[in-house]
């Protein structure tokens, strides 16, 4: 579909030039790479597998929810602490990693039905039944602490001068405090220059940012290394020879302990999924308005065919060797600050993540991205979580006055983040371990549905 507005900016049915289109594609693969290699790395799956599987889960979801919802699916760490906790199982002591990643496999694709027939029950009752569980009052809130959660992760990140996801360093032991100060550095110049990039440079080139900062970040890391000697790059810990190397895939193992493990871990992923698609409805439809078009982006009517697809994309994940995921609020929050929503440029970054994922030098490459960077540019998009989280309460008229919404906010906000900083983002609860986001967001569920009672009662008279 061709473009006929004034400024440069891609609806999900747009497509952009092809030279456009793979710079675009690019820009998405380095907005998801980092965390979904960190999840890999963290649960000891395979780093390249787990690349060619957010891909082929992407182009999958795209296929099952018709090219509607511009959305990437990437490697969750919701699904962490299970994983983490059924791989270093004592009934799973002694095997071999690959049998354990098998067995792992099947909880998480299980995990997919629960999302399946979360979609299923959404598309049977309708929008306006998700919207009494679900309101803008709830889903903007979960947005906020989604985004606020992960500032701590955004700030170690910017100050790492780790090489690896397990700490490694390479630095002297009396040139740490020095190699901190140039972590500093390189995290500034990243957020800095993303953001001047974002808001001064116009046209094709403002909507790359999120590529521009990154580069000059990492030329700040060389030059950083040339005069000090201090090498901030990362080393890929899961090493491959030669240049080709097709990733190590596994089938699932048929296993209740993993199914118990993980299964129950997707109903506290659909408060997350919901608030991404009601964030991207809002985005879309202003692009929309803004370019003139006439065209409604029905997004969040599409919420049930999205969970559909989510589930599909974990099946699919969990079939090949990869770990449980979801959309990605990054890859949102690069598509909100470039005002590039075009799935075709989603399908190309799903494209280069498979390809990338079967070439060491590529991974490799990618993957030596300092964390300073990373981290620099995580300010800014964890940041652009949050905010949008605001968006869509603004955009539902949400009354901020009303003793009720502010109690349903309020609760959600603070036992999200309470609960990440005070407990390591799992809040310990009767003997369970509850990750602090799904806490937060069905204590916000119940509370919102107990004040809702009488409420329509009271409205009628």
């Amino acid at each position: 579909m061709k473009t006929t507005n004034q400024f440069s900016a891609y609806l999900p049915d747009e497509r952009p030039p092809l030279w456009k289109l793979l710079l675009y594609s690019l820009q998405q693969v380095i907005v998801m790479f980092p965390a979904t290699v960190a999840v890999a790395i963290i649960t000891n799956f395979h780093i390249s597998t787990t690349i060619f599987a957010s891909g082929l889960a992407t182009i999958c979801f795209i296929v099952v929810t018709g090219r509607k919802i511009p959305l990437y699916y990437g490697s969750s760490f919701s699904y962490v602490a299970a994983i983490g906790s059924l791989m270093a199982s004592t009934s799973l002591e002694g095997l071999p990693l690959n049998d354990k990643i098998s067995i792992a496999q099947f909880g998480i694709m299980m995990s997919g039905i629960v999302s399946i027939v979360a979609g299923l029950i959404i598309k049977r009752f309708g929008q306006q039944a998700i919207e009494k569980v679900l309101p803008a009052t709830v889903t903007g809130p979960i947005a906020m602490v989604i985004g606020l959660t992960l500032a701590g992760t955004a700030l170690t990140d910017a100050n790492s001068i780790a090489t690896d996801t397990y700490g490694t360093i390479r630095v002297a032991e009396s040139e740490i405090a020095m190699a901190h100060n140039m972590a500093w550095i390189i995290a500034l110049v990243t957020l800095i220059s993303t953001i001047l990039f974002s808001v001064y440079l116009k046209g094709m080139l403002g909507q790359l940012p999120l590529l521009f900062g990154p580069l000059l970040g990492c030329f700040t890391a060389f030059i950083v290394s040339q005069v000090t000697g201090i090498n901030l790059f990362k080393v890929l810990p899961e090493s491959s020879s030669g240049i080709f190397a097709l990733p190590t895939f596994t089938l699932p193992k048929p296993s209740w302990i993993s199914v118990a493990a993980i299964m129950p871990i997707a109903i506290a992923t659909i408060p997350e999924s919901t608030a991404h698609v009601y964030q991207l409805d809002i985005y879309v439809n202003d692009l929309a308005k803004k370019k003139n078009s006439s065209k409604r982006y029905a997004i969040a009517d599409k919420l049930g065919l999205n969970l559909i697809g989510d589930g599909i994309g974990d099946m699919v994940s969990g079939f090949v060797g990869g770990p449980a995921g979801t959309n990605y609020g990054e890859n949102i929050s690069a598509m909100a600050i470039t005002k590039v929503f075009s799935i075709p440029v989603l399908i190309g970054a799903a494209i280069i993540a498979m390809i990338i994922s079967c070439f060491t030098p590529l991974v490799n490459a990618i993957y030596s991205i300092p964390t300073a960077v990373i981290g620099g540019l995580e300010v800014y998009l964890f940041g652009a979580i949050a905010a949008q989280g605001i968006a869509i309460m603004v955009e539902k008229k949400v009354d901020l006055f009303s003793s009720r919404n502010i109690a349903v906010i309020s609760t959600i906000m603070i036992i999200g983040l309470g609960g990440q900083y005070g407990f390591n983002g799992n809040i310990p609860f009767f003997g369970m371990s509850i990750p602090c986001v799904a806490g937060a967001a069905i204590f916000g569920i119940i509370i919102n549905l107990i004040l809702s009672i009488g409420s329509k009662q009271k409205s009628t008279q």
